[in-house]
């Protein structure tokens, strides 16, 4: 009897026929079995598996070559009989295996997991946590390993989420068996390998809290809240929260195993990004019922709610969204677009991308620049993908468009707007939201002032009904006041608002003749004296929310009596706040604050509000700088002005860094707001004070954006060092734009303007980013020319710095540069001379990554030289190093690419294999498709073809 084939692609693609393994070719020949194998019995087209093999580079020869591909596989796993049946069967356009004949480890993997699950719903725990454990054994590395491309790495991401879920499930299991000292240890490698996923911390919590280990359990919370600040700018969600806080208080349902029907965790990692709904939330049922009626009608639909300001829009939004969330099992996207901010411009489709995929999951630092690149991005992530995203307050279609991913998604966006374009164009279906009805209104009141009082006084609530002309934004001002104000009847408050009237005309949009100013005025004029002035105040905050220390500087006060004035107006319904900690006007309410501001405040007190606020942002900012770039050349700030908060961190560039992620909207919104206002010396340092962080986040059109902005400034107060620095920081942005010559000219300018006003340390700077930008222009004499002025500068300066520590990574920084570029010139003795000076000053200094950089290029020039033994130890030192440091995965690359050339060199190519392998490998987790990562591709493909040639 023949044997059965079996295949495995959770691991390395392989194959056997019984016990003996069958050789099935190269990874291209293997990526082909690969799709047919994950097809599961069904067809799969030429076209498809030409772009699973090649993607977008297929040469004009692939369905050529991959009728080979089909050939030699056949050869591989067909029985030497001609009559037998054909494992792969042609079928005109494509290709089909035949599963009944073979065994393959995902197939049984599934059948595992099903049969987990039924004895889970039995109560059987112990089969189920069984099952889950043999299932988990099918596991050998990681999915389709060895395997390149778009289409590999897609089906990586989406077994590893099944591997992932799978170990969640049996943790889950383990610990309702009472094995709480053995999930915990599982749980650490878990969490060290993927220091993100929610789940797994807020099973640790549990395993430790069971343990006995409570602190424990608790400081596992501190450490993915930090985390999740630095890396993604959010608080953990609200699954970890809720553990977090039965913990806190010592919950002891927590200590009884549950059961099937208690156990309600979702298994899935998935962004929870939907803001909270509102208790009072009433009426709109026939507009819930519309759009709720259409949703199974497509996989991508898009639902436009247009209204006026204040109608509510939002809150309808994320009620309904709340209400369908469970038919969305891979996440909620929420973004604020600020269409119609007027603390600033709109949000821009690019960084919108931005922020969506980094809130998937994605490296900032590999995102490509262009908004199509980033649009293509973010739709392949979500392909397949059951998501919800809610874009709220759209300023057009233009806006949106770029942000509609594909797949199994519903998009829900709201705007002032009709949206009409989105509506044509994209099959939107458009809401049109307008004013509550009288009994929708008069259910608002009753939810926030109980029945009885509003059933007490009828008349006087449809005059207040009256007076909000219906709508829920002054509804909600005004019963926030009136019950606070309990003693108070309905009919006196009816009438404060009738004494009260006024014009609000930048309210109006032709859909009511309401007085809403007299709804507001009424409970601003109840505020205390210190909060109407913070009310005022936050008119001139340019970004779309602020923290604490930020408005305590506003106002010049302490941050706590900041927080009671906040709390205040929060209570007032003047403010909310959106997140812990950050507090959100809105519009309506901004408007009225600024046209309040501008009659009551004078200008003088105006300007030092102004003064106070860039002081906080300014110095805080360069706080994150000298904290995180430890060789930069600092520049020198006027001191703080009086009640102005800045934050020193405590030294910790972790918390500099989550400051600074929670502040970047607000941070680049300020830098045109100073401008605008002419605090042209806030402009041009604010802006330099932001630069280092943009540049690690490869946001280089922001970038691009503050400088000129600063160019601008410098130019208005005829400051050299002000255009010289702005003229250094658009180096940087062009060249990172790929636009060199223009940031060679820039360069250029900048070391002239540095020069001129005699300042050493960034002149120097300035010459080490000439060289760069030379090296990527393909100069590497002016390089090298350039590095050796910066570190001639240095020398002629020694011992005379204030900062000695810092010049002294600066100097080395120099050193290791002109030994790099030595070596691009095949001065390789040289180079090695620098770089180790170099490596001296940065082992004594203690930087990790300087250091790492170092021992790369030590590596590179012994290569050159062919010592290719020291070689690999310089270059294993560097690896070592980043890896240690984090966060580095790029360089990490790079010197595994040159580590295969050194293994290739010296006879070793399955070293060197393993080598490119591993940094294509880090490349791909980025999600990278620029020159690097070709790089590597094609020295593995020559590895390949060399062994065919041989073998």
């Amino acid at each position: 009897m023949e044997e059965r084939l079996r295949f495995a692609v959770l691991g390395s693609v392989r194959a056997w026929r019984g016990t003996d393994e069958i050789d099935i070719g190269p990874p291209q020949q293997r990526t082909v079995l690969a799709v047919l194998l994950l097809a599961e019995g069904s067809q799969v087209l030429t076209s498809e598996l030409v772009d699973a093999v090649w993607g977008t580079r297929a040469p004009a020869s692939a369905p050529g070559i991959l009728r080979t591909y089909i050939h030699w596989l056949r050869k591989a796993l067909e029985p030497a009989s001609d009559t037998a049946p054909s494992v792969i069967r042609s079928t005109g356009s494509g290709y089909q295996l035949l599963v009944p004949s073979v065994e393959l480890d995902l197939s049984a993997f599934r059948e595992l997991l099903a049969q987990a699950e039924q004895a889970r719903l039995s109560a059987d725990a112990l089969g189920a946590a069984k099952y889950l454990r043999d299932a988990l054994g099918l596991w050998r590395g990681t999915a389709l390993a060895g395997l390149r491309g778009e289409y590999a790495q897609t089906q990586r991401q989406r077994l590893s989420e099944l591997r992932l879920s799978a170990q969640v499930s049996c943790i889950r299991a383990e610990l309702g068996l009472g094995a709480h000292a053995k999930a915990a240890a599982d749980l650490t490698g878990l969490v060290a390998e993927h220091p993100l996923d929610e789940r797994f911390r807020e099973l640790m919590m549990l395993a430790l809290y069971r343990s006995g280990r409570q602190a424990a359990a608790l400081e596992t919370y501190r450490e993915v809240q930090i985390l999740l600040a630095d890396e993604l700018g959010v608080d953990p969600g609200p699954a970890l929260q809720e553990m977090y806080q039965r913990v806190l208080r010592a919950d002891a349902r927590l200590l009884a195993p549950q059961g099937p029907a208690e156990s309600s965790t979702p298994a899935a990692v998935v962004p929870a990004q939907l803001p909270a709904g509102l208790e009072a939330f009433v009426g709109r049922e026939a507009e819930l019922s519309e759009v709720t009626r259409l949703l199974p009608r497509t996989t991508v639909l898009v639902k436009a709610i247009a209204g006026m300001a204040g109608v509510g829009k939002t809150a309808f939004a994320v009620h309904w969204a709340r209400q369908v969330a469970d038919q969305f099992p891979d996440g909620q996207l929420y973004l604020n677009l600020r269409g119609f901010d007027p603390g600033g411009p709109p949000v821009t489709s690019e960084h919108a991308l931005r922020t969506l995929l980094e809130s998937l999951g994605a490296d900032p630092r590999g995102l490509p620049q262009e908004a199509d690149a980033l649009a293509a991005r973010f739709r392949t992530l979500l392909a397949g993908r059951r998501m919800l995203l809610l874009l709220d307050n759209a300023r057009d279609a233009a806006q949106v468009r770029p942000l509609l991913p594909g797949g199994a998604c519903l998009v829900i966006v709201t705007s002032r707007n009709s949206l009409a374009g989105l509506v044509a164009v994209n099959g939107a279906h458009p809401i049109a939201l307008g004013v509550l009805s009288v009994p929708e209104a008069r259910a608002l009141l009753e939810r926030r002032l109980g029945t009885e009082r509003v059933a007490a006084e009828p008349d006087a609530v449809e005059e207040i009904i009256a007076r909000c002309a219906r709508l829920p934004l002054a509804l909600a001002v005004t019963s926030a006041r009136a019950a606070t104000m309990s003693e108070l009847s309905l009919e006196a408050i009816a009438a404060e608002l009738r004494s009260s009237a006024g014009g609000l005309d930048s309210f109006y949009d032709g859909d009511t003749s309401a007085d809403v100013r007299a709804v507001f005025s009424w409970s601003y004029h109840a505020l205390s004296a210190d909060g109407a002035h913070l009310f005022r105040l936050l008119a001139l905050h340019p970004g779309p929310d602020i923290a604490v220390p930020a408005a305590a500087s506003l106002i010049g006060c302490t941050l706590a009596h900041a927080r009671r004035l906040l709390s205040e107006l929060v209570q007032a319904h003047m403010v909310r706040q959106p997140s812990p900690g950050r507090y959100a006007c809105h519009d309506l309410l901004r408007t009225y604050a600024t046209e309040l501001l501008n009659t009551v405040d004078p200008p003088e007190e105006t300007h030092a509000a102004r003064h106070r606020m860039f002081d906080h942002y300014l110095h805080t900012a360069f706080r994150v700088t000298a904290l995180t770039s430890r060789a930069r050349a600092l520049i020198s700030l006027a001191p703080v002005a009086d009640g102005v908060s800045v934050d020193g961190f405590e030294e910790d560039a972790a918390k500099a860094t989550a400051w600074f992620t929670a502040e970047q909207a607000v941070l680049i919104s300020a830098v045109g707001s100073a401008a605008a206002h002419r605090y042209d010396v806030h402009t041009w340092q604010l802006a330099w004070a932001i630069s280092s962080q943009l540049h690690v986040r490869g946001l280089w059109r922001e970038l691009e954006a503050v400088r000129l902005t600063a160019m601008d400034a410098g130019h208005r107060l005829s400051d050299q060092a002000a255009q010289a620095d702005a003229h250094h920081g658009l180096a940087i942005a062009t060249a990172g734009l790929g636009r060199h010559d223009e940031a060679r000219v820039h360069a250029e300018l900048a070391v002239g303007l540095f020069a001129a006003s005699g300042h050493a340390d960034t002149l120097s700077e300035s010459y080490c980013t000439l060289a760069w930008v030379a090296q990527q222009q393909g100069d590497p004499a002016a390089a090298l020319h350039a590095a050796q002025q910066a570190l001639t500068i240095h020398r002629a300066h020694e011992g005379h710095d204030a900062d000695d520590h810092r010049s002294s990574l600066a100097r080395a920084v120099t050193l290791n540069t002109v030994g790099w570029c030595h070596a691009l010139l095949g001065q390789n003795q040289r180079a090695l001379v620098h770089c180790r000076q170099a490596l001296i000053l940065h082992q004594r200094l203690g930087d990790k990554a300087l250091t790492a950089h170092t021992w790369d290029s030590i590596g590179h020039a012994q290569h050159r030289l062919g010592q290719n033994d020291q070689a690999t130890v310089s270059f294993s030192h560097a690896l070592a190093l980043y890896r240690e440091h984090g966060g580095l995965p790029r360089f990490i690359a790079g010197t595994l690419k040159r580590l295969g050339d050194t293994h290739l060199s010296a006879g070793r190519p399955e070293a060197a294999r393993a080598a490119w392998s591993e940094g294509l490998d880090v490349m791909e987790r980025l999600d990278h498709a620029d020159a690097e990562a070709d790089a590597l591709r094609n020295r593995l493909d020559r590895l390949w073809e060399l062994d065919e040639v041989f073998s």
